[in-house]
């Protein structure tokens, strides 16, 4: 082999070794991009179940019987010790569905009959021996009589769901209350320090909402995003040592002349 054939040996060689890094390295990106958007969609703190009216629950039963759901809605009436009935009143049909407490917890139905709650559990249609088989429940079988074989959710959570505007107004009613909202994002302060606007109250101020825990989610102006959490007055001292964090003395006593003694939301859980 004359010098020539071997250089040109030599280059395919090398053309080939370079190659399969090339490919080596574009597979590993590959990889790491997947990982990312993995690692990127499983960081974001779940959503509940799937948020639907109850008019589509009562009309399309069939469709949601064994899934769980999310509805928020005026409670209508008691039924027995643990359950009562609730209704989208802005529509004009569609039969009241009973929610069955299977939380483990108490719930006592707001006296405001404009505050609104948000359950979330199973659908099924009402029949009380199997429900109290499943759920290990025991309940007032004569006070369901007239909902036998209708809708039914059996709650795993009830949570009040008070608009932004209704906690900023009577605040104290609110303090010390796990509750769940709806808001769109307004004044972004930080990325965990930010209000809700109160579109359906005139007058009604803003939420200062305050997310806590990890990891915590991107928050865009104008979002609509959905919450858990607990109400509090704002603190700037006692949020600090409660939550772990250190704000910039300048940053507290902005906040403090703002915020102070108004109600914050801490945020445990925030999706779209």
């Amino acid at each position: 082999m004359n010098n020539q054939e071997m250089k040109n040996k030599v280059n395919r060689e090398t053309n080939f070794l370079l190659q399969k890094l090339w490919d080596a390295k574009v597979l590993v990106s590959i990889i790491l991009i997947a990982l990312v958007a993995r690692v990127g969609f499983s960081s974001d703190t779940p959503a509940p179940a799937p948020v639907v009216n109850t008019y589509e629950v009562s009309k399309n039963t069939k469709n949601f019987v064994g899934e769980t759901v999310t509805v928020r809605s005026q409670p209508i009436q008691k039924v027995g010790l643990t359950s009562f009935t609730v209704s989208d009143q802005r529509l004009l049909s569609g039969e009241p569905i009973v929610v069955v407490n299977a939380s483990g917890l108490p719930f006592d139905l707001p006296t405001d009959s404009q505050t609104r709650v948000q359950v979330t559990g199973d659908v099924r249609n009402l029949d009380i021996s199997n429900i109290e088989r499943d759920y290990k429940l025991n309940l007032e079988d004569e006070s369901y009589k007239n909902y036998i074989n209708k809708p039914a959710i059996i709650a795993k959570s009830i949570l009040l769901a008070p608009r932004p505007g209704q906690i900023t107004k009577n605040p104290s009613k609110y303090y010390g209350t796990r509750v769940a909202i709806t808001g769109d994002v307004d004044n972004i302060q930080s990325p965990v320090l930010f209000t809700v606007d109160e579109s359906y109250s005139l007058g009604a101020e803003d939420l200062l909402v305050l997310l806590v825990g990890t990891p915590k989610k991107v928050i865009n102006k104008n979002q609509t995003v959905g919450m858990v959490g607990v109400v509090r007055p704002f603190v700037a001292a006692d949020i600090e040592r409660d939550y772990g964090i250190t704000w910039d003395e300048r940053v507290r006593r902005q906040l403090e002349a703002d915020y102070r003694n108004k109600p914050v939301f801490v945020a445990e859980t925030v999706y779209p």
